[in-house]
């Protein structure tokens, strides 16, 4: 991959479509019949969102940030807490994006910056240049994205804390008002098993992978009662965590979807002690 964007350096684009290429299984690229043209093939990347400039002032973007664009020219961007979406038009190294357009949930304060930033970034032309591993895309009017390429994390071993809630082409963002110990996560054990917390109770059971496929057992845990709120966060992760279940990685994002279309979408996090990881 490195050697044939090195050969292809002056189209920097090729890096763009983040859905492909970066997951550690799965099948990314389709027929090609409804893809974006550019000057040369699109291929898959992901890319992760270390800052933004916007009128002068720089932001720093909070840890998980990130930005795609998809073989069918649709971008979207993600800091914690909102999803972000605009069309993208690929010509070279030149990307024009359409009106964004965001979901409107309440986010802290260092998030909500992040966000208005990206909005204001990602609306007309920009130019992308590549730099090794670093890219920058920049608009018109001097603002900047600045973005590094996303190593693909691994399935098994990773603190994955959820962020998403799937249901067939619906995604929710889990509220970013619960309690920090209450935010979902699991992480898969070498053994055959998954363990974390789904909202309210901790939890553990068998997930059997092969290939891009996961196939969970009932999971048992605490029984605990919380507030509404987190009780549904809880069901729609336990509605993800039951049965068959395909699942992809691009870059520190998993995403595991089950036959019925419940899934969850989730992000890398350091890892913790065992006495912090659970929460009952």
């Amino acid at each position: 991959m490195h050697t044939q964007r090195m050969a292809v350096s002056v189209s920097v684009l090729a890096l763009l479509t983040l859905a492909a290429c970066g997951t550690e299984s799965g099948s990314g690229s389709g027929d090609g019949s409804d893809t974006v043209q550019s000057d040369v093939p699109v291929t898959g990347v992901a890319w992760s969102v270390d800052s933004l400039t916007v009128g002068g002032k720089k932001t720093e973007a909070p840890a998980g940030s990130r930005l795609e664009i998809d073989p069918k020219g649709r971008a979207k961007a993600g800091f914690g807490c909102n999803h972000i979406s605009a069309d993208a038009r690929v010509e070279g190294d030149r990307i024009t994006f359409g009106k964004p357009v965001s979901t409107q949930m309440a986010c802290d304060e260092t998030i909500e910056k992040a966000e208005k930033a990206a909005l204001a970034a990602m609306d007309g032309e920009v130019t992308a240049k590549l730099s090794g591993e670093k890219l920058t895309l920049t608009t018109e009017g001097g603002d900047t994205i600045a973005l590094s390429e996303e190593k693909p994390a691994g399935l098994v071993g990773t603190r994955w804390a959820v962020n998403t809630l799937l249901s067939g082409e619906t995604a929710t963002s889990v509220p970013a008002d619960l309690p920090k110990e209450r935010v979902p996560h699991l992480t898969f054990g070498e053994d055959g098993t998954v363990h974390g917390n789904s909202g309210c109770n901790s939890f553990h059971g068998k997930a059997a992978v092969e290939g891009s496929t996961i196939d969970f057992g009932p999971p048992a845990g605490t029984r605990k009662m919380c507030p509404e709120a987190e009780m549904e966060v809880e069901r729609a992760v336990l509605a993800a965590l039951d049965g068959p279940a395909t699942y992809t990685i691009k870059g520190s994002t998993l995403t595991v979807t089950s036959k019925d279309g419940k899934g969850i979408g989730a992000t890398a996090a350091p890892a913790k002690s065992e006495g912090t990881q659970e929460h009952g």
